[in-house]
Order: structure tokens, then C-alpha cells, then sequence
């Protein structure tokens, strides 16, 4: 299919990571040992692998690849309360001997992997010419976008990031700086 320079050089870095994406995924679901964070790996990891194909297809097909076989997951909000935590912080630090992740390792990768990903889709898709690329690549950020915040739920509800409400006072004097325009 025809691409522009741009356009192919993007698909080939997010190509690259999704076959590293797919290919940790992989090792996560085998190492993951708390049922809930194995469930939510062992559900994302088809999309990803439809993601991975379909990037490949875009660059490997004379025609353009059906983009409706690619529709991203639902948002799940689970937390009941989005400003405090439901458990205490868990400490950490890294480990510098490592055979094997844990679950916590798993989690913090697995986040940080489709948060850098829904940042390159959407800058692939913003400067994308080709439209039907760039409803994939939208529909690729909103899918990298909803299991980064179902993997930060999880993260959350275990103590292993960080949630707190905003100072009142900041808010306060953050919202003195701005009045409405009248429309």
C-alpha cells in the first residue's frame, strides 16, 4: 500500500514496539502469579497481538487491511474513589539479581510499556496523511490508553503507585488564575 516516508518510519518503530510488547507480554503471563493481574494480561494480550498484525499488514499489503478488525477495549473504571488510595503505599526498590518477575515488576512494566505507547501512537497519528491509518493508530492510542489506566488501577488498589487528592489550596489558586470567556 502506499505510505508516505513518514508514515512508514513511524509504523516500523511501532512496530518494533509492539513485537517487544507481544513478546514480554508473553513472558508476563507465564510469570504473573496473582490471578487478577494474570486475568488482565491474558485478556489484553489478543488486542495487542491484532495490533502487532495489522501494523504488519499495513506494511506489507498492496491494499489497505481492514481497520474494523481492530476495535479497542472499553474503558473499566474499577477504583470507587479517584483521589485517595484504598491501601497504604507498598515501599520498593530494584532488584539486581532477577530470574524471575514479580507481580509488582510485572505491573510497573507492563503500565510504563502502554504508556509510552498510546504517546507514540498519538504522535504517529496526529502527523499520519493516510486516513484510514490514522483511524487505526487513533483506535491503537485509545486501546494502549484504556490498559494503561486498567494496569494503574490494579497498581493502585495493591499500593503500587502512587494516588493522592490534589491540595485544596493549590486548587484553589489554580482555578483564581482563569475566569470564563462568555459564549
Amino acid at each position: 500500500m502506499k505510505l508516505a516516508a513518514h508514515e512508514l518510519f513511524d509504523l516500523s518503530e511501532l512496530i518494533a514496539g509492539c513485537l517487544n510488547t507481544v513478546t514480554c507480554m508473553a513472558a508476563f503471563i507465564n510469570q504473573a502469579q496473582d490471578p487478577e493481574l494474570k486475568e488482565l494480561l491474558t485478556r489484553h494480550f489478543p488486542l495487542h497481538v491484532k495490533d502487532y498484525n495489522l501494523k504488519v499488514e499495513f506494511v506489507q499489503s498492496e491494499t489497505t487491511p481492514d481497520i474494523n478488525k481492530f476495535k479497542p477495549d472499553d474503558l473499566n473504571p474499577t477504583l470507587q474513589d479517584f483521589t485517595s488510595p484504598p491501601v497504604p503505599l507498598q515501599p520498593t526498590q530494584p532488584r539486581t539479581s532477577v530470574q524471575t518477575h514479580n507481580d509488582r515488576e510485572i505491573a510497573t512494566a507492563y503500565l510504563l510499556n502502554q504508556k509510552s505507547s498510546a504517546r507514540n501512537y498519538a504522535t504517529s497519528a496526529v502527523e499520519c496523511a493516510n486516513p484510514d491509518l490514522r483511524h487505526f493508530l487513533e483506535n491503537a492510542f485509545m486501546n494502549s490508553n484504556r490498559h494503561a489506566y486498567e494496569v494503574w488501577q490494579y497498581m493502585t488498589k495493591n499500593g503500587y503507585y502512587p494516588l493522592m487528592p490534589a491540595p485544596a489550596e493549590a486548587i484553589s489558586t489554580i482555578g483564581s488564575m482563569y475566569t470564563k470567556v462568555p459564549e
